[in-house]
């Protein structure tokens, strides 16, 4: 009895067994770089998380968080004496009462955010960033009508920037002081966004295409101890009744 041929295609180079080997590699070769990369942490990246975060009895400190205590202080530093020229030269009822209400904002929030900055060992600056020194040259020099659409133009997009910031610290913050603090800052932003579209001069289309423009960078003002920071408080001498509310056009009379 002949034996019989091999029998081509079958075993382990058939056309099926190659498509198993090549599948098998592939797996291996995917899975190696897991194992060997497992358990394993760039000392670099560990480094940086490490310095930028740090641990507080109130929960993780974040360097977004720090930057926020820092910037919720800068706006105390130049919106309140924005509110006192506000109240001295505004020509309208409503502006005067949105200067009001930056002095009394700011003057609450500046209070909170020295208080957090000590417990959370935050430095803080003591004089405005070169941007706002220059909207509060620009609104000194402004007089008139003028002074008003300034004033109503540079505070609305101040508020506009920080008032994303805000939002976002709040949403991410582990920080229970900052997160305290965020909702204070929410609360007066946009009591203070509100009252400035009272006055009727914020230039909305305008206003959109400056917050979509990138805000150049400024330089950072120097830092203090944080118990050495100056209270932002109104200038003695310079405080005003606000304006009365207002109330509708007098009912017209009937000539007899």
């Amino acid at each position: 009895m002949r034996p019989r041929p091999p029998i081509t295609g079958r075993g382990i180079f058939s056309g099926t067994g190659l498509i198993v080997i090549a599948l098998a590699a592939t797996v291996v070769a995917l899975l190696v770089p897991l194992w060997s990369y497992a358990g394993r942490q760039d000392p670099a990246s560990a480094s940086l998380l490490s310095t930028r975060t740090v641990t507080t009895p109130y929960g993780p400190l974040s360097a977004q968080d720090r930057d926020f205590v820092t910037k919720v202080r800068l706006a105390g530093l130049w919106e309140l004496p924005a509110g006192e020229l506000a109240q001295r030269k505004g020509t309208t009822p409503a502006v005067r009462t949105a200067g009001q209400h930056l002095i009394d904002g700011h003057t609450s929030l500046d209070a909170h955010v020295r208080t957090v900055a000590t417990q959370l060992g935050v430095t803080l600056p003591n004089e405005p960033n070169a941007q706002q020194k220059q909207w509060l040259a620009t609104l000194r020099a402004a007089e008139g009508q003028d002074f008003d659409r300034q004033f109503a133009g540079i505070l609305r997009l101040a508020h506009g920037r920080v008032f994303s910031l805000v939002a976002q610290v709040r949403a991410g913050t582990q920080n229970s002081l900052v997160r305290d603090l965020a909702d204070d800052a929410n609360a007066t932003v946009l009591d203070h966004i509100k009252i400035l579209e009272a006055t009727g001069y914020v230039d909305f289309s305008a206003l959109a295409r400056d917050l979509a423009a990138s805000a150049s960078p400024v330089p950072t003002p120097p830092e203090v101890d944080p118990d050495a920071a100056v209270p932002v408080v109104p200038s003695p001498g310079e405080t005003y009744a606000l304006p009365p509310a207002a109330t509708g056009p007098p009912p017209a009379t009937v000539s007899p």
